[in-house]
């Protein structure tokens, strides 16, 4: 199975997430996006429902020899999630990882005042909020938002992707209320192998894309 686009992942998602909304079980939704990726895919979301759309920036803390290769990662102003299987497989410490925590914290907040610009964060508290995102690999930034999600009173939260690694759906739905995912293939191996297009987004893109939405 593969998606065309972000966009059409997101109608897809969408038309799934819509039959739950109209059986009740997603009460006054919020959507919140994980950027960059997680945009597009929200926004048809968000439009499915009737819902407002926001982003949530959550980082990846990489490992300072591999950048890529995810170790962590922040939501909000919450403390880093480590994980701590990993740390002690690269023999890291938190302390070896503070210069790296402390530039993904100023990215982080760098992207939420450039995609919000003057609007305050929507307002969680009794919603049932909906963090959409393009795909979950690890699950290590989906994992710290809706940590983060969670602590802002919430009466739901709900994990929406269209693609993850089975492995890492089963995480988070220990975390999340719910886990909506189209497809969880047994040989995942990446996010974007399961996209025709799967070309990066610039931060224009996001804020075009909240524009529309």
């Amino acid at each position: 199975m593969e998606f065309r686009d972000r966009t059409q992942a997101g109608r897809e998602l969408a038309e799934q997430l819509r039959i739950r909304h109209d059986k009740g079980t997603l009460p006054h939704p919020l959507v919140l996006a994980l950027p960059r990726g997680g945009v597009p895919v929200a926004r048809e979301v968000a439009r499915a429902l009737g819902a407002p759309l926001d982003v949530l920036v959550a980082r990846k803390i990489g490992a300072p020899f591999q950048p890529e290769l995810g170790v962590g990662a922040l939501a909000g102003d919450d403390p880093p999630l480590f994980d701590e299987w990993a740390l002690n497989r690269l023999g890291l410490t938190h302390e070896a990882l503070a210069d790296t925590v402390e530039r993904e914290r100023a990215e982080l907040h760098r992207r939420e005042r450039l995609y919000r610009r003057d609007r305050p964060p929507l307002d969680l508290a009794g919603r049932t909020v909906i963090l959409v995102d393009d795909g979950l690999a690890t699950g290590a930034t989906a994992r710290a938002a809706v940590r983060w999600a969670r602590r802002q009173g919430p009466e739901r939260v709900v994990l929406a992707v269209p693609v993850a690694a089975p492995e890492s759906a089963d995480l988070l739905s220990l975390e999340a209320d719910d886990v909506v995912c189209l497809h969880r293939p047994a040989d995942f191996r990446a996010v974007g192998l399961w996209y025709d297009d799967f070309e990066q987004l610039s931060d224009a893109d996001v804020l075009d894309a909240l524009r529309e939405g």
